[in-house]
């Protein structure tokens, strides 16, 4: 998994040649659509996320994920649905993208190459761009998020110029030069932070709409790869709830107030009993008020014995930033499982969950 994860840029290289060869730039030929909806589960469905949020909240056209076996009632052919799994095969994806082929929209495939869903772009004369799997469809984030985000950028929704997409594998190989399995978890964010976690109840807030989508992202990774809990939450909204869990079962047995609430390097091994930790995702385009309650909302967990650890983006660029984001936290999963001793890549429950329903 570790492998896998460190793929990520070349993933960005190598879909952007496959979304050119592939042709995604006919899907401006018939101009703007009215929607862009994205269907897919899973790993595969979070490029709809990431689409939305590079787009941001400027966007001309709404930008939607559809993760299940029904598509809205109001798409129609006026709107552009594009289908991804990372396998081809997942049902609930294949389900709607054959709704969207009867209703007449315009579409965009994004999959596993000799796949069903490869046939039923054959069929239907959508738009195909194959991905080749690095393993797990979770690990292949880039590969089937890039040709997403350059069919909205040949319809002028995305401002995703290729040098950003070169800046941000560069951004993905430096994340993973500081994470790699050699360097100590002094110098290495990921083993630090996954060692941190380990034990606590985290509440994964993001501070912005792209920064929210890297904490259900990070919430994501550490059920699938870690086998481990998490809550996810955006600032402002987790604070109108999530924030009353400070004050709950789970804020007990931590810091007492007369301890040094910033001291990194306390012992933490004769703790009666873990509770909540606060993983904060701060995005570098905040809402001035979203700073303020991000910076109130740290110190008013520390107040109550809960644990803090802050994620910043890096870069200028939204890709950038969100690239960072996610490539940070899915190390930082892969450490907590190998900390945990759990095998990050199977993942027997979902098989088993599949097996009984078919």
């Amino acid at each position: 998994m570790l492998r896998q994860v460190a793929s990520s840029a070349a993933q960005v290289r190598e879909a952007r040649r496959a979304a050119e060869e592939a042709g995604v730039g006919v899907l401006a030929e018939d101009g703007r659509p009215r929607a862009i909806v994205v269907v897919g589960m899973g790993g595969s469905g979070i490029s709809g996320d990431v689409l939305a949020a590079v787009c941001g909240t400027g966007c001309a056209v709404p930008v939607t994920t559809v993760r299940g076996y029904r598509l809205p009632g109001w798409v129609g052919a006026a709107d552009l649905v594009i289908a991804v799994s990372c396998s081809g095969r997942t049902e609930e994806t294949l389900d709607v993208a054959a709704e969207a082929a009867r209703r007449g929209c315009r579409l965009l495939f994004v999959g596993g190459e000799g796949s069903p869903l490869a046939e039923l772009a054959a069929m239907t004369r959508g738009v195909f761009v194959p991905v080749r799997s690095v393993g797990q469809p979770r690990a292949t984030l880039w590969g089937l998020t890039v040709p997403v985000l350059l069919a909205a950028r040949a319809l002028g929704l995305a401002d995703v110029p290729d040098a950003v997409l070169e800046s941000t594998a560069t951004r993905l190989e430096d994340v993973a030069h500081r994470c790699r399995p050699s360097s100590e978890p002094f110098v290495n964010p990921a083993k630090r932070i996954a060692l941190d976690l380990a034990g606590d109840v985290p509440l994964v807030w993001g501070s912005s709409a792209l920064a929210a989508t890297a904490a259900y992202r990070l919430c994501c990774q550490l059920n699938e790869n870690a086998k481990y809990p998490g809550v996810f939450g955006e600032v402002p909204e987790a604070q109108h709830n999530q924030v009353m869990a400070f004050d709950g079962h789970f804020a007990r047995g931590r810091v007492s107030s007369s301890e040094d609430p910033d001291d990194f390097f306390r012992d933490r091994s004769d703790d009666p009993e873990h509770g909540l930790h606060l993983v904060l995702l701060r995005d570098a385009d905040e809402h001035p008020q979203v700073r303020k309650r991000c910076e109130a909302s740290a110190e008013l967990a520390r107040g109550r014995g809960v644990a803090v650890t802050e994620i910043a983006a890096e870069g200028e660029h939204p890709l950038e930033r969100i690239a960072t984001l996610i490539a940070l936290s899915d190390y930082v999963t892969v450490y907590l499982a190998i900390a945990l001793g759990v095998d990050p890549t199977p993942v027997p429950a979902i098989q088993e969950l599949k097996a009984r329903i078919a």
